[in-house]
């Protein structure tokens, strides 16, 4: 579904992201982890157009989408989030969600329609009223899934979902993902709490400094020497 092949960024001098390669199978989900600056975020940024490649390939069913804006390549369906989440403030989470829904459609009440669809399936049809300003870091974080699978995506870049929930959000967050999943979307996604990447993925990519260290199973790449070395020290591995 995704291949990604020798990808490399540079910012001057600085490489964030070196000769990465990685495959994602349709239906996956597919882990990216590694310590704090090691280029994750970027290999999203990358993926999804905002950034362009200093060198590699990015290939998307086959077809490459190396060169192409975020918005061709969010309408040929890969779909993303982001760390820090910015919904539109001053608009009700029904219209924030309306906004995505014009990737697809072209009127107010089809994107109406599908908001709600929308909003249903990821369990924020009870905010759907509220302004986007007055949700909980819980509930925007969900908003920005909703207003991702709004554009009826075939794979959606989650980044860092879960980060500063509770542990009934947590749980809550995991059984969200898995639904997409299950609706046949395929997932990659990065994340630091390792009970959400652990217990989902399918398969893990590990990198640090830009570069691939590990991949396998979640037992496989938790037990890798380079891995634990990389999050913990030389001493722990």
């Amino acid at each position: 579904m995704l291949e990604v092949s020798n990808l490399t960024k540079f910012f001057g001098g600085l490489g964030a992201v070196r000769n990465l390669s990685f495959k994602v199978e349709k239906g996956q989900i597919f882990g990216l982890i590694g310590p704090n600056g090691a280029g994750k975020t970027t290999v999203f940024n990358l993926i999804n157009g905002f950034y362009p490649p200093t060198s590699g390939e990015i290939l998307f069913k086959g077809e490459p989408i190396t060169a192409l804006k975020p918005n061709v390549i969010c309408k040929k369906g890969i779909a993303r989030t982001f760390q820090v989440v910015k919904p539109l403030s001053r608009m009700t989470v029904l219209e924030n969600v309306m906004a995505s829904a014009f990737c697809r459609v072209n009127s107010i009440n089809k994107a109406r329609e599908e908001a709600l669809k929308t909003l249903d399936f990821c369990g924020l049809m009870h905010r759907k009223d509220y302004l986007a300003k007055s949700l909980t870091i819980g509930d925007r974080k969900r908003l920005e899934i909703t207003r991702a699978m709004a554009t009826h995506p075939e794979v959606i870049l989650l980044d860092e979902t879960a980060a500063g929930l509770n542990p009934a959000e947590l749980d809550q967050a995991i059984a969200l993902i898995k639904k997409i999943r299950d609706q046949g979307v395929t997932i990659l996604i990065v994340e630091h709490i390792m009970k959400v990447i652990m217990s989902i993925s399918d398969r893990i990519h590990a990198i640090n400094y830009g570069q691939t260290i590990a991949e396998g199973t979640p037992q496989e790449v938790a037990n890798n020497k380079a891995v634990i070395e990389a999050y913990l020290g030389e001493a722990y591995a």
